[in-house]
């Protein structure tokens, strides 16, 4: 169960994001009601939201999931690959000292981001990307086993980050897209597999019962339901411009 998340207010920098995704500049209006929603979607799952305001000098800030892993035992701030977004880890720092007061973190010789570790109970699985490289993934999985928790490594080689592909929505349930449909490392679980149409939706976030679902995507949305979960859309086409899924989104623990 979670209790708190901490999300960021998107700033008008965000026009000039990282971005892959050939979907045209967001619409900055619309990506604030977009994100106040998502913070109504989380206080509805019984979440206390912490909001940090928007920071102008780093686009992409709004994804707050990728500079820190806050786990049961431990928080770790990241060394982001991307280089325009290292600079967003000490300006979440303070904001987690106030939940967490020893804070463990990545050093310059590794890169991680959390939007390529995915948690299943207390072991991390950690996609090696191009935002994740093994060094920094190796030191991760120090830190967890010093905390006694667990994790590993996940090759991959078609998607952005690990969570692109992959949504664990507990109870042995796996949303999976593209080359996770067939991961071997995934085997063991009930994999919930999304058409490549709807790819995008392959990153929704279980918390507290509840599943968010990205808008707009119907068959995983009913794929979802048929699980018998509860289901809450929310609108994220400005952000899926920028490559930003619903996890992306929230620091959530």
């Amino acid at each position: 169960m979670f209790t708190r998340a901490i999300v960021r207010k998107p700033c008008l920098a965000m026009l000039s994001g990282i971005t892959e995704a050939d979907m045209g500049f967001p619409d900055y209006t619309l990506a604030c009601a977009q994100h106040n929603d998502y913070i109504s979607a989380l206080k509805e799952c019984g979440l206390q939201v912490t909001e940090l305001p928007a920071i102008e000098d780093y686009p992409d800030s709004c994804f707050v999931e990728d500079v820190a892993l806050l786990t049961r035992q431990c928080a770790i701030l990241t060394h982001p690959g991307a280089l325009s977004r290292r600079g967003e880890v000490s300006h979440i720092e303070d904001a987690i000292k106030l939940f967490y007061p020893d804070i463990e973190r990545i050093d310059l010789t590794g890169h991680v981001e959390a939007g390529d570790i995915m948690m299943i109970d207390d072991h991390f699985y950690i996609g090696l990307s191009a935002r994740t490289n093994v060094k920094g993934a190796a030191q991760l999985i120090k830190i967890l086993v010093k905390h006694n928790l667990s994790g590993s490594m996940v090759e991959m080689s078609e998607l952005l980050h690990l969570k692109t592909g992959l949504s664990y929505l507990e109870n042995n349930h796996l949303l999976t897209f593209g080359e996770m449909n067939t991961h071997p490392d995934f085997s063991q679980f009930n994999r919930i597999k999304i058409d490549e149409d709807e790819g995008y939706a392959a990153n929704s976030v279980w918390i507290n019962g509840t599943v968010l679902v990205p808008k707009g995507f119907p068959k995983a949305l009913h794929a979802i339901q048929q699980l018998g979960y509860k289901t809450r859309e929310v609108a994220m086409s400005e952000f899926q411009k920028l490559d930003g899924g619903l996890s992306c989104l929230s620091l959530r623990f």
